[in-house]
Formats: C-alpha cells, sequence, structure tokens
C-alpha cells in the first residue's frame, strides 16, 4: 500500500506503445488510442490560435478515429431514438461549420451498447450492433466521387449473447482475435474462422467500460467488481487471473455505473505491457490501482484526491494521470447504473499525476483542472490535451468550455483555445481524437467540435 509523500521531482514523460498488426494506425485506431487503451498518441495536437470548427448532428459522437487513408470515421448515437451511426467526416472543411459526407444508421442496442468500436489494419469500422452482429464497415467511393459506407458481417454473435445485453467493450487481441464484453459480464472472442467462444463472469457483475489487449496476448477486463486478465487458449478464453477492488458503497454522481470507471490501461516502460492500471470506485478517495499483467500480483494502491473517476487513465512508461468526473451532469445513465449516492453534486474535476518507481508508487502533482473529456497525452507535442468547463463548481446550462493544453510535467496550463459555449457543445466525458494533420476532434452531446 503506497500513501501519500511529498511532491516529488517530474521527470519527462515518455516510454513505448505496442503496435497491434491488426489495428489502424497508432494514436487513431481506438477510442482510447491503441489496443491497450494508453490514452497516449505519437501525434502532436494544434497549434495555438487553431480554428474552430463544429459539426452539428443531433447525435452524441463517443467514437472518432483515423484510418491510415487519412479520412475520419466516427460513431455516434441519435439524441432522437438513440439509434447508433458511424459517419464519414469532411476533414477539410475550413469554415464553421462542417458536415458528413457519409452516414449508415445501425440497428440499436442499449446505451453504452455500439459506442466502442476500433478502425481494423484496413481502415474498416469494427463494430457490434444492437442486433448482436459483429460488423465490419468500409467506406468505399462511387464512380461519381461519392462516398457510401457498406457493413459486411463478420459473426452472428446472437447464439452467445442474449437477447437484452449488449456488447460494451471490443479489442483485437495480437493473433487477430476479436474480444468483446458484454453488460451482463459475458467475455468472449471470434477467431479468424468466425467461431466465437465465451466464458461468463460471474453473477451480477457488469462490464460498462471497454477492454484492453497487449503483446504477452493477455486481455483485460474491468467489471463491476473486480479486474481480469484473460487469454486465449485451445480455441476458448482462459482466465489469468481476478483481482477484487473496493467498489464502494454505491454509485457516484459522475459515475456511469457501481464500480470503476476505467477502461484498463496496459503501461510499462520496456515493452509497454508490464503493467495494468485502473481507478477504483472507494467511498470519499478512490485508489489509483496498478498490477502486474500476467499474475495480477498488485505493484501499488495510492489514494488520489478526487472522489471517483469515469475515465481510463493516461498511462504510459513509468507514468499515470488520473483525471475526476465525480459529479459531472451526465443527462442519462445505463439501464441498470442504480442510483447515485448522493443524487447530485459538485463538478470539481481534478487531474493527478502518480509514477511509478522501485519503490512503488510516487504522487507528482495534483491539479484542480476541471477536465470536460478524456484528457490525450501527445509525445510528439509533450502535453496533455482536453476540454475544459468553464463555471462555477455547480454545473449549470450556461457554462463555457475551452481547449486546454497541459504541461504533464508540471501540471500547469499552457494554452487556452474559447470553444463554442452551451450546454449542445458538452463533451460529456467522451475521448478525443488527435490526428495526423494535427487538429484535435472532439465529441458532444450534438457531434464534434474541431480544433485545428
Amino acid at each position: 500500500m503506497c500513501a501519500w509523500a511529498g511532491p516529488a521531482s517530474a521527470d519527462p514523460v515518455t516510454g513505448p506503445l505496442a503496435t497491434n498488426p491488426f489495428l489502424g494506425p497508432l494514436g487513431t485506431a481506438t477510442m482510447h488510442g491503441d489496443a491497450g487503451s494508453s490514452d497516449v498518441t505519437p501525434l502532436a495536437g494544434p497549434r495555438p490560435g487553431a480554428a474552430v470548427t463544429v459539426y452539428p448532428f443531433a447525435a452524441a459522437c463517443p467514437t472518432l478515429l483515423q484510418g491510415s487513408d487519412g479520412l475520419v470515421v466516427g460513431l455516434c448515437t441519435a439524441i432522437a431514438g438513440q439509434t447508433p451511426t458511424v459517419f464519414l467526416f469532411d476533414a477539410a472543411a475550413t469554415g464553421p461549420v462542417g458536415k458528413a459526407v457519409a452516414s449508415l444508421p445501425l440497428a440499436k442496442g442499449s446505451l453504452l451498447g455500439g459506442v466502442y468500436a476500433y478502425l481494423d489494419n484496413e481502415d474498416r469500422l469494427v463494430v457490434v450492433d444492437g442486433g448482436r452482429q459483429l460488423l465490419r464497415v468500409a467506406h468505399v467511393r462511387n464512380g461519381d466521387g461519392a462516398w457510401r459506407l457498406e457493413a459486411g458481417v463478420q459473426a452472428d454473435l446472437s447464439g452467445a449473447i442474449p437477447q437484452g445485453d449488449n456488447v460494451t467493450g471490443l479489442v483485437p487481441d495480437w493473433a487477430g482475435n476479436v474480444w468483446f464484453a458484454t453488460g451482463r459480464g459475458i467475455v468472449g472472442f471470434v477467431d479468424a474462422q468466425g467461431r466465437v467462444a465465451t466464458v461468463t463472469l460471474p453473477s451480477g457483475e457488469q462490464v460498462t467500460n471497454s477492454i484492453s489487449s497487449a503483446p504477452n496476448g493477455g486481455v483485460a477486463v474491468a467489471s463491476s467488481h473486480a479486474l481480469y486478465e484473460l487469454r486465449a487458449e485451445d480455441g476458448l478464453p482462459q482466465l489469468l487471473w481476478r483481482a477484487p477492488y473496493d467498489r464502494g458503497s454505491a454509485r457516484k454522481p459522475g459515475q456511469l455505473g457501481w464500480g470503476t470507471g476505467s477502461t484498463p490501461t496496459y503501461f510499462g516502460p520496456v515493452t509497454g505491457d508490464e503493467y495494468l492500471a485502473i481507478v477504483d470506485n472507494a467511498d470519499d478517495q478512490v485508489n489509483l490501482i496498478v498490477a502486474r499483467s500476467g499474475s495480477g500480483a498488485q505493484v501499488c494502491s495510492i489514494p488520489v484526491p478526487v472522489r471517483g473517476s469515469e475515465n481510463s487513465p493516461i498511462a504510459i512508461g513509468s507514468s499515470i494521470f488520473v483525471a475526476g468526473t465525480y459529479g459531472y451532469p451526465y443527462p442519462t445513465v445505463p439501464e441498470g447504473a442504480g442510483p447515485a449516492v448522493p443524487a447530485n453534486a459538485p463538478f470539481r474535476g481534478g487531474l493527478s499525476r502518480v509514477d511509478l518507481t522501485v519503490g512503488g508508487c510516487v504522487p507528482v502533482w495534483d491539479s484542480a483542472i476541471r477536465s470536460a473529456a478524456v484528457p490525450r497525452l501527445s509525445l510528439a507535442d509533450g502535453g496533455i490535451h482536453t476540454v475544459r468547463r468553464v463555471g462555477p463548481d455547480v454545473t449549470t446550462p450556461l457554462d463555457g468550455f475551452d481547449y486546454v493544453v497541459i504541461d504533464p510535467e508540471t501540471g500547469a496550463v499552457r494554452t487556452s483555445t474559447p470553444l463554442p459555449g452551451t450546454v449542445a457543445e458538452d463533451p460529456l466525458q467522451m475521448a478525443a481524437l488527435i490526428a495526423r494533420d494535427g487538429a484535435l476532434w472532439q465529441g458532444t452531446i450534438s457531434g464534434v467540435v474541431r480544433v485545428g
């Protein structure tokens, strides 16, 4: 067990990122950037003074990805009817308002069903729709130059996933198996021949975040009760270990489920997959937990000065960053999430850096930044990019937003750019995409905002 000590000197943040051969480009192929969910990108973000473009779709856009062809693909959920829809964006828009050049509605599932998806090594969006079909959605050009989206079915998962359950997490492993986890705790994979194999987590355990994979063959899943690592062996998912964590006494305001809000993060200074990190849901202060991949042995558990986090930690090398979401005003939560205790609270945010050393976990700095999105660390420009909520701690529809870059060595804000400041542009703790041209694409409750 590690406790808070005095401030440590901040070393530069660096480390390896593992490239999965079945994913699109590193940093832009998954919601969290890569298969290990590092929330780190090798690409540089926008320069100061970059232009702002709004793409209004009347849909929340949590998944924004870019393939090797440079085109940006989004998976959004329509406000009316909550229909998941794939969009192909006009990335060359230069005016204040952008547009989509193609769209494709998918079968509707649960609130979190169809949120997580990735781009494969052929720039196809891999997603499971509400009909429990594993799809690969390609974008192709007609003879007249117009774009269209085409969905092909790779596997029917309806025999493995009961009616009413939906996939919440999706990632390929290093052998090409497509792993998935459902809200009601079914974990499995589809192999290259389309065969489906599953295992069910203990009764009552839910999965409300995505899943991660590593070069060592491991696949990490965080349920509402425990952190797991599995591996494909002899055509079946095999459990390597299970590590329970403190899930607290109830769901907190600013959380979408009762339990961790983390997609597990693989990281490490040598191979990039030596460790796994999540944040628990302990009452009052939460704890950053670091476990050794392959064995589940706890490396450290350290309290961080935020009361709750729905975000996956940023982690690379020996550095981890945790953002607080306690009190964030989500308009709705998934079915079965349970009541929040208390029902609501002020949103104070917070961002902390913790470094892993020979002696365990060492706190480096804490910032009062009120991040309204999942922060993204750039190795190219050395900044943490996010959107900040501007206004009183007790949130209102009149709050504003600005795009900020934070120094990972000190926690100080380097630059800020005002964004459209209405509730319609609320980022709602969604992850941003930093594209190859340096633009930042941020999903909002009503579409996308692009800076750059």
